[in-house]
């Protein structure tokens, strides 16, 4: 089955295809991911040379665990990007309905769909019992959070929480429990989205089937070495999300708020009475930005760096 291609933010190809310039003209917000990234560390040479060995990758669970208070009785699964679980996500579900908090992150849908599976994409949590529900908290792209009422009626509940790290409510000490699991980014908020590095916090049996799908070698020998790092290193976590909730109502700022609809620290959603126009606007300036095909009024923003980059912003919406 071949799929139409799905939207996504980071499509700064197509900007320039439309628009002219080069990469290094562009000041891409189209996405969600941290701006400021942590900074890598030396990488040995062997890294790039040997296969990570099972200390590597114990390392970085031991890290997480640590960093995310995972409870005892729930593993965690290092996979290739957050993208590689959502896509190995309909192997846990049994028969049954599947059933998506919308609108939201579109591979949700799309990796069931793919399997042949039928989705309900709804606005709130149904009343009949479903076999799987997708939840991502906070939601892409207007930043609604969930109580742990979504996760009644479910026999697994998915949580997303691949910008959960900028916020304090996380559903990781309910994946003890039967049903719950919970995704989490690298890439968004230590801002290293290329790293493609991503995780799954579940149950055992959970955890058994999405390490049969991922196969021996997860995630990279660098991407393992950067992430026990970062982990690690809870003093960088809590500047980052102190800058990024300056920044954000910085934004706001900018972009006027009256017209926030939602979001959290690492992007923000407005409505404009036509969000293509004012996306256009901005990149005859060379700033990207994400509109929504489901909502004509909606453009989301990631945040900018640093002065230069929020001057820049300020001068093309003035």
């Amino acid at each position: 089955m071949i799929l139409p291609e799905r939207e996504h933010g980071g499509n700064l190809d197509a900007a320039i295809r439309q628009f002219g310039g080069a990469p290094t003209d562009w000041l891409d917000l189209s996405t969600g991911i941290n701006p400021v990234p942590y900074p890598l560390p030396p990488l040995a040479p062997e890294l790039w040379t040997r296969l990570p060995d099972r200390s590597a990758f114990a390392a970085v669970e031991a890290a997480a665990r640590a960093f995310w208070s995972v409870p005892d009785g729930a593993e965690v699964v290092i996979a290739p990007g957050a993208s590689a679980l959502i896509a190995a996500m309909p192997d846990l579900a049994g028969e049954g309905a599947v059933e998506v908090l919308s609108p939201t992150y579109n591979e949700h849908a799309a990796a069931f769909a793919g399997r042949g599976r039928p989705v309900r994409e709804v606005v709130q949590a149904g009343d009949d019992p479903v076999a799987l529900r997708v939840v991502v908290h906070p939601n892409n792209p207007d930043g609604r959070v969930y109580g742990a009422e979504v996760l009644e009626g479910a026999a697994i509940t998915v949580v997303d929480e691949s910008f959960a790290d900028v916020a304090t409510t996380s559903f990781v000490d309910r994946t003890a429990t039967p049903g719950c699991v919970v995704l989490k980014s690298f890439g968004k908020f230590w801002g290293l989205a290329g790293l493609r590095l991503g995780f799954a916090i579940c149950m055992p049996e959970h955890a058994a089937i999405l390490r049969a799908r991922l196969g021996p070698w997860a995630a990279s020998g660098p991407a393992l070495a950067v992430a026990a790092q970062a982990l690690n290193d809870p003093g960088w976590a809590e500047q980052a999300r102190a800058r990024l909730a300056v920044d954000a109502r910085r934004l706001d700022a900018i972009m006027g708020s009256e017209r926030l609809v939602g979001g959290c620290d690492l992007f923000r959603l407005y409505a404009f009475d036509d969000a293509a126009a004012v996306q256009q606007q901005l990149a005859r300036r060379h700033i990207w930005t994400r509109t929504f095909g489901y909502d004509p009024r909606w453009l989301r923003l990631g945040l900018p760096a640093g002065d230069r980059d929020f001057d820049r912003l300020a001068e093309a919406m003035a």
